[in-house]
């Protein structure tokens, strides 16, 4: 992955995407024990051109270093990436707030757990509860940060269901 990840970083440092935050399993695992999962969930904010949003700078740009569409991914160095534009005020505010976090040698943006526990609620999937049990159970969530970001996106009651 450290060669994904550095792929990301040039893309970010070449303008190619305004920001990025891994997000999904691949980001869980940077606070509990690593899942199957079979892409790397990308979340990005794109320079602005318009009034529409465009992965096709992405694919375009990534086409020109050597690098295919797999179906609805990239497969970068090995790793199918899939690029998704942040699409909501929760996910805008997740990116806001990644942490840059270290994968062996190299920086990558990572979404907050807290964030990652609010958008699987958000999502709604059994994947997803399944991950926000895990979360619970091995991952160190400051409580109050997540508590104030439940209610600034109306997900308390999603939470109260959750956990029971």
């Amino acid at each position: 992955m450290e060669k994904t990840l550095q792929v990301l970083n040039e893309l970010k440092r070449d303008g190619v995407i305004k920001s990025y935050a891994i997000g999904g399993a691949m980001a869980a695992m940077f606070y509990v024990e690593p899942v199957a999962t079979y892409d790397l969930d990308v979340f990005v904010i794109l320079p602005l051109k318009g009034n529409l949003i465009s992965l096709s700078s992405i694919y375009d740009e990534l086409r020109g270093r050597g690098y295919a569409a797999q179906g609805e991914c990239i497969l970068i160095e090995g790793i199918p990436v899939q690029f998704l534009p942040a699409y909501n005020d929760l996910l805008m505010e997740a990116m806001d707030q990644a942490q840059e976090l270290n994968s062996q040698n190299t920086p990558a943006f990572v979404l907050k757990v807290e964030y990652l526990i609010a958008i699987c609620l958000q999502t709604g999937r059994a994947k997803d509860r399944e991950r926000v049990n895990l979360f619970r159970k091995d991952a160190r969530i400051d409580e109050a940060l997540l508590q104030a970001i439940l209610k600034r996106h109306g997900l308390e009651t999603r939470w109260l269901e959750w956990t029971r």
